[in-house]
């Protein structure tokens, strides 16, 4: 994840890596829950549980449909696979009220510091600007698209400072309102297919129960 799946990555940039781990099914039977997300174990990794991993996914969550959709899969197993396979099965209108919610959220922390600081902190910036272009490219496409292509280079001039304040908030006010005008009309369904992901939760669980029954054997 993070600006090697965005296609923003500079000599500097770290290497963000984010998985989705699947806990055996009996650890749920016990007073003792498996954890729903594990930090680690090297810097800069943080994987969720497959269960919590979709019902985020489901409400929209902008962190993790981008984790979803990234271009850069290191590993995936059988069931990694079938949850790849079901990316389009989480997308839906909901998007625009979390993402702007998300967004708007991240534009104030931004305008705190430029009156705190006199200056946004960029990389942060730029950030904004993708995940606003991102979802308007949703809402208008129903297709989530991560890498920035040919915005690498204006974003990365927002990161270096090269973009006035005024000059960002415009970019930022734009972007906003087309987000707008494209969920009106947009390919997305409604609703995400819950059915279709909650069949798949049930198979892996019980799939998960059949093998440990087999090693005990």
């Amino acid at each position: 994840m993070g600006s090697r799946a965005f296609g923003l990555a500079t000599d500097g940039s770290d290497t963000d890596l984010r998985g989705v781990f699947l806990a055996p099914t009996a650890r749920f039977w016990r007073f003792e829950k498996p954890p729903t997300h594990v930090e680690g174990p090297a810097p800069e990794q943080f994987s969720w549980e497959l269960e919590r991993f979709c019902a985020l996914a489901l409400r929209a969550n902008p962190n993790i449909l981008e984790c979803l959709h990234s271009p850069l899969v290191t590993y995936a197993d059988d069931t990694g696979r079938e949850l790849l396979d079901l990316r389009r099965a989480f997308l839906s209108r909901q998007a625009h009220e979390t993402f702007t919610r998300y967004a708007l959220g991240q534009r104030k922390k931004l305008e705190a510091d430029v009156r705190t600081h006199g200056a946004p902190r960029w990389k942060h910036a730029m950030h904004l600007l993708r995940l606003l272009t991102s979802a308007r490219d949703l809402l208008r496409t129903g297709s989530l698209t991560i890498e920035v292509g040919e915005q690498r280079e204006p974003l990365l001039a927002v990161k270096r400072g090269e973009v006035s304040w005024s000059e960002v908030e415009r970019w930022m006010v734009r972007l906003a309102a087309e987000a707008e005008e494209e969920a009106v009309g947009s390919p997305l369904p409604p609703e995400p297919d819950t059915a279709r992901v909650e069949d798949f939760l049930i198979r892996t669980r019980r799939a998960s129960v059949l093998r440990d029954a087999a090693g005990d054997r």
